[in-house]
């Protein structure tokens, strides 16, 4: 099938892109002893599991579900860290994670006993305090209050026995100098434990995959911790594996004016790609512009009545009209595994464009989707 069949809107994620990040990912671990796994937050594209099993070393969990997903679908390790687990749910996680990271001293203190007769590895998320990003607080797990990691005055020495190893994520699409920086304080505040550890997981966040990103830099921490507390290194990025690897169709569906010239979409800011609002930001739409850069600019909004459901403002050299096409690009993370039904609104197909260039509709969505989660 190709692009001009499918319905829309959809989400389109190509397998060859994809296996390209793979293949980057892949050349790290092989270079450093490191191992990666696939933060399944960003992206649970489960269709696509086996090829990232064939580069990576599993998968990296929230939560139960996600662990589920990652054993049964991918295998490898599983990790799964929460800020607090669930009495109700412990079990059926011991079932599928090969790592259990917890939040607090008194989360290991009540569940890593069975963790631990299950052989199971422990691990405890901290929190160095050091906050490298710009921005929006809500993606900084250091800013102050922040209910992620145990702080240096949170840590407690005496139960250090009870852990296999220590978990910080502090970074967000970032380079690897902010994971320098933060891996400094790290060994500041917590380098008396580190040589006592199995393991040290640097999280997610960085942005291996991108252009220019500075992989060098990112191989040398990881070869100074394991030389110099021969500890195994994980890093678990969710973005890097399918960074620019897929993209958001969408059709015009209605055209107007309100002192501006705005487009009425199929495709919704709010229920397709809802981190154009929580961020927020401004995804890239081929061939497009900033706002008066071309001839003809619109408001792009989605089809919801929610009056903020505005995708965000872009040029073009030909005005829009019904029926017109456009393709978002970056659309493979943080969408599927976030969007919603919203005003019954229907979630995008999800299709696979293989190394030929066919397109496959891997699932279709329907009322019964709707339905299925209401009551």
């Amino acid at each position: 099938m190709g692009e001009v069949e499918l319905k829309t809107p959809c989400y389109v994620v190509d397998e060859a892109l994809i296996e390209r990040n793979l293949e980057i990912l892949k050349d790290v671990q092989d270079r450093t002893g490191c191992k990666i796994l696939l933060a399944q937050k960003a992206f649970s594209m489960f269709a696509l599991y086996p090829l990232i099993g064939r580069y990576l070393a599993g998968t990296a969990a929230s939560g139960l579900h996600e662990a589920r997903l990652g054993k049964e679908k991918m295998g490898g390790e599983t990790h799964v860290f929460s800020p607090a687990y669930r009495e109700d749910e412990f079990d059926e996680i011991l079932k599928y994670a090969d790592h259990i990271v917890f939040n607090s001293f008194s989360q290991v203190l009540k569940f890593a006993p069975r963790a631990r007769a299950a052989r199971k590895s422990v691990g405890l998320r901290i929190n160095p305090e050091c906050s490298t990003q710009e921005g929006q607080a809500i993606y900084d797990p250091c800013s102050p209050g922040s209910r992620l990691g145990v702080t240096i005055e949170s840590f407690r020495p005496e139960l250090v026995h009870l852990l296999d190893g220590l978990h910080f994520h502090t970074l967000c699409e970032q380079d690897s100098d902010a994971l320098e920086i933060t891996l400094s304080a790290v060994e500041e505040k917590f380098g008396k434990w580190l040589s006592q550890m199995k393991w040290l997981n640097f999280g997610g966040g960085h942005h291996i995959t991108r252009e220019g990103y500075d992989i060098a830099r990112l191989e040398r921490c990881i070869k100074r911790v394991k030389e110099k507390y021969d500890a195994q290194v994980y890093l678990e990025p969710g973005e890097a594996v399918a960074l620019n690897a897929g993209f958001l169709i969408t059709t015009v569906l209605d055209t107007l004016k309100n002192d501006i010239d705005i487009a009425i979409l199929d495709a919704s800011a709010a229920c397709h790609m809802p981190d154009v609002l929580e961020m927020p930001y401004r995804p890239p739409l081929l061939g497009s512009g900033k706002p008066g850069e071309k001839k003809y600019t619109y408001r792009l909004g989605g089809p919801t009545c929610l009056a903020g459901d505005i995708i965000g403002d872009y040029s073009f050299d030909e005005p829009l009209c019904e029926g017109v096409r456009l393709y978002f690009g970056d659309m493979a993370i943080y969408t599927m595994v976030k969007n919603n039904t919203f005003n019954g609104t229907a979630l995008p197909d999800i299709v696979l464009r293989d190394r030929s260039g066919d397109c496959r509709v891997i699932r279709s969505f329907g009322y019964e989707d709707f339905q299925s989660r209401l009551s």
